[in-house]
């Protein structure tokens, strides 16, 4: 058996764990849906590659929550490592339920209307990430395209990224 030398490679890079704070909705756009928009209250990362703090107030996601039920995620968020340095964490990305009803719950928690439980394998919550970062020790950040595999939490999102190599 051959490997696909075009085969795309990953390894586990960091988890982020985001909490935010919800604002109200721009609700039926005359292109169609609503548009949402959640601030950046804080949240914490660490993994391989990276350990700190998200900075509050440094960033939020403006989710246009699309007619066929998916929510578009284009999010903007700055972190900050524990050495110090800064980086931009630019994210956008699809969530989507695999029953009708997800999606309800998942805007009753995001709004603090509930204490359910969005499971993993109840949603579609991907990523395609790019990192803006720091000449030096950590611009590897911004040589490489990055993907997240995410879930709710009642704080906020929980995303895994693993970097394309």
């Amino acid at each position: 058996m051959t490997t696909d030398p075009f085969m795309p490679q990953s390894e586990f890079a960091l988890e982020v764990r985001l909490r935010f704070r919800p604002l109200p909705k721009v609700v039926n756009m005359p292109g169609g849906g609503d548009r949402g928009m959640v601030m950046l209250d804080g949240g914490e990362f660490d993994g391989p590659l990276l350990s700190g703090v998200a900075l509050p107030s440094s960033g939020g996601d403006f989710c246009h929550f699309r007619p066929d039920g998916v929510m578009a995620a284009d999010a903007r968020d700055m972190l900050q490592q524990a050495d110090g340095s800064v980086f931009l964490l630019n994210t956008r990305g699809y969530i989507w339920g695999r029953s009708p009803e997800v999606m309800q719950k998942f805007e009753r928690i995001a709004h603090g209307k509930s204490d359910e439980v969005v499971l993993p394998e109840e949603v579609y919550m991907r990523t395609m990430t790019t990192f803006e970062a720091p000449t030096g020790k950590h611009d590897g950040l911004a040589k490489h395209c990055f993907v997240g595999v995410g879930r709710r939490t009642a704080e906020g999102n929980a995303i895994r990224y693993y970097k394309v190599l």
